[in-house]
């Protein structure tokens, strides 16, 4: 405690014309110089943020136009924070805000600034667990704290003040110095996100969940390492709005461990698809473009398509790039004898027989070519590999599985390595069944072609097609697929 005595803090809260330092500004600073036993300084200033304030700004702090006309701009008193902040312990109620908002401020006028930050609502949350909200009034509320001038910034620093003098008073097992130390998690983690939380990540494979406050998924993540992936989210300072919204919005992490960094691969992007979750982003721009469709016609003919792949849209088989389907097409042709005029490729949504029914003679008869066409779609299934992955499990007493059916992922899970199995069937039916799609498919394939030991393939009949044996030489690299 005597540590923490010798050292200045200076209690911040700022208001502003928004919710993210990227587009927003500061409209009001408050900040109380504290030596770790009291005050000893105090300054506050309006700011003209050079932008218009909203109205649903002005009525929640009373701060408009007209009040901050008159008011130096930022540059002006930036020598003035800079010099109060300096070498001293940043404390704010929500720190991760305030902290955004002043250094990329101080930044646009040529201050390189940076210190060890002091977030009150975590430091409450540990220090007086169990309060049913931390938010600074409620705190102010349980803890009989004065609060004057509430959403101002110097009403909201005074009460800060006086809210961190008590916590300096209640700290009794040094949580406020493991706090400070530079390797702290709490100098990065988000205000609401709970430490136990993060604590109980291990250091291996998985996929992890943020959820907000209602216990909501609101981002789905796989990891080689879980622990040191979930805290990189944390790290760097970035003042763009969605990721200041994000941060704000984590309360707690959940997790599933996974054996490999496929398996954690597979199951993010099955997550996804289950719960898509509002800042899960990226997977979209891996979702193929184009299908081969079948359609039957009011004249009876089954025909075959290339087009583009629409959402919920059902085909027999997709494709990133257009010529690849029609390369698909014209093999299947080919192969079955399929009269061209009952296909269509590509950007014409007019089958070619519309266009010239009478060049090349009648059309075959429609129950033979419906019959090709049946066969053809059942030869370009059944070409679709069905195989199964196996490695190592989760733990030293188990095996994982990944199932993949004619060219489609199926299912995986993990078997006790002493398991009993008679036949492929009773490993398939134990697995978690999973509804995959061409990207996961794209990540089996970058797979195997890593550890082609690793699998085996099955025949109709579900009987092993024997490979050499497995060894142990592959075992030892994580798999990088992009």
């Amino acid at each position: 405690m005597n540590k923490l005595k010798n050292m200045e803090y200076a209690i911040v809260d700022i208001e502003t014309t928004g919710g993210h330092a990227r587009g927003s500004r500061m409209t009001e600073i408050a900040i109380v110089i504290h030596d770790g036993g009291k005050v000893i300084e105090r300054w506050e200033s309006l700011i003209n943020p050079e932008q218009y304030i909203p109205l649903a700004i002005f009525g929640l702090t009373g701060i408009n136009n007209e009040l901050v006309a008159d008011a130096p701009v930022f540059a002006s008193i930036a020598e003035q924070v800079f010099n109060l902040l300096e070498g001293r312990v940043f404390v704010a109620h929500n720190v991760n805000f305030d902290y955004s908002f002043i250094r990329h401020q101080l930044e646009e006028v040529g201050y390189k600034w940076t210190a060890r930050k002091l977030c009150t609502v975590r430091l409450s949350r540990k220090i007086k667990p169990g309060l049913r909200s931390y938010s600074l009034g409620n705190l102010c509320d349980n803890l009989a704290i004065p609060i004057a001038n509430r959403h101002r910034a110097g009403g909201d620093a005074d009460a800060t003040a006086v809210l961190f003098s008590y916590l300096l008073q209640w700290d009794n097992e040094g949580v406020m110095e493991q706090m400070l130390k530079k390797t702290s998690a709490d100098q990065r983690f988000p205000a609401n996100l709970s430490p136990e939380d993060f604590e109980a990540l291990p250091d291996t494979p998985g996929v992890y969940y943020f959820l907000n406050q209602h216990g909501k998924v609101i981002y789905v993540g796989k990891a080689i390492n879980l622990k040191k992936r979930v805290a990189s989210h944390f790290t760097g300072h970035n003042i763009n709005k969605q990721r200041q919204h994000f941060l704000k919005e984590i309360y707690h992490i959940t997790f599933e461990v996974c054996a490999n960094e496929l398996m954690a691969l597979l199951l993010e992007c099955a997550e996804i698809k289950r719960l898509w979750p509002a800042y899960n982003r990226a997977l979209k721009r891996f979702e193929p473009k184009f299908g081969l469709f079948k359609y039957e016609a009011v004249n009876g003919y089954q025909y075959l398509a290339v087009g583009k792949l629409k959402k919920h849209s059902q085909c027999i088989q997709v494709f990133n790039l257009e010529s690849e389907g029609i390369h698909v097409l014209r093999q299947l042709m080919t192969t079955f004898g399929l009269d061209h005029r009952l296909c269509t490729f590509g950007l014409s949504s007019v089958p070619y027989v519309s266009r010239n029914n009478n060049e090349y003679g009648d059309l075959p008869e429609i129950g033979a070519h419906n019959a090709k066409v049946d066969l053809a779609i059942d030869y370009l299934v059944e070409q679709q590999p069905t195989f199964v992955i196996t490695g190592k499990g989760r733990t030293a007493e188990e095996k994982s599985y990944i199932w993949v059916e004619q060219g489609n992922f199926y299912a995986m899970g993990y078997l006790d390595q002493y398991a009993q199995v008679d036949a492929m069937e009773d490993i398939r039916s134990t697995l978690t069944r999973y509804y995959g799609n061409h990207y996961m498919m794209q990540l089996i394939k970058a797979y195997i072609s890593k550890y082609p030991h690793q699998v085996t393939y099955l025949n109709d009949s579900q009987k092993t097609i024997l490979l050499p044996e497995q060894t142990g030489e592959y075992e030892d690299g994580s798999l990088r697929l992009f």
